[in-house]
């Protein structure tokens, strides 16, 4: 693995990029299908729960497909980080992204209600498997890690002109640390015990 020469970059983890639109999705998702199998809906909440079903499935293996093959290239790539680059926390970008992308979150929320009028349940099933194909992608990204022992990262300014994809347009390449850096597992989830320093 090649050392990148260029540092003092702040650098934030993809796997909980990728992870920090999950909850945020599935949990209104889940909120939304239930108020919506409230109303009859035009088909009626037996077709709407089908279609629901369906969508959930196909929600799922849209997000943990999408891209897959410019993740694993950007992984194999991945530079050293630099002995100056900042390491960004999981809750600043955890907090940073959720922040970027609210009003989005709100939108898919509000249409995933009002569509239960026309498909009960329909809808926020649809939600929700959007936000269950993010958490695999980043138990995905995760076992890129472990394979590998090196934790991927991305430069924040790239992050921020690529909309919040770490494998955006805007991303040239990844840097990649030891397993034990930064306060995130591979995976993007909490460690449930300290980084090695």
């Amino acid at each position: 693995m090649a050392r990148e020469g260029r540092g003092g970059q702040g650098l934030a983890r993809v796997a909980v990029v990728v992870r920090a639109g999950a909850a945020p999705l599935w949990w209104p998702g889940l909120v939304a299908a239930g108020l919506g199998a409230l109303p009859e809906g035009l088909t009626g909440r037996r077709i709407g729960a089908l279609a629901g079903a369906a969508l959930f499935l196909l929600g799922t293996a849209g997000v943990l497909l999408a891209r897959r093959g410019r993740y694993a290239a950007l992984a194999r790539g991945a530079a050293r980080a630099g002995k100056y680059d900042v390491l960004q926390d999981r809750a600043v970008t955890v907090r940073g992204w959720r922040r970027g992308h609210r009003w989005w979150l709100l939108l898919g929320w509000a249409l995933a209600l009002g569509s239960a009028f026309a498909v009960p349940v329909a809808g926020g099933l649809l939600l929700a498997g959007l936000g269950a194909g993010l958490w695999l992608k980043a138990a995905w990204i995760g076992r890129l890690e472990r394979s590998a022992e090196a934790l991927l990262w991305v430069r924040v300014d790239w992050l921020g002109r690529s909309g919040g994809s770490p494998a955006g347009k805007a991303v040239k390449s990844l840097r990649a640390t030891g397993i034990a850096a930064g306060d995130a597992a591979p995976g993007g989830a909490r460690r449930r015990t300290p980084a090695l320093v």
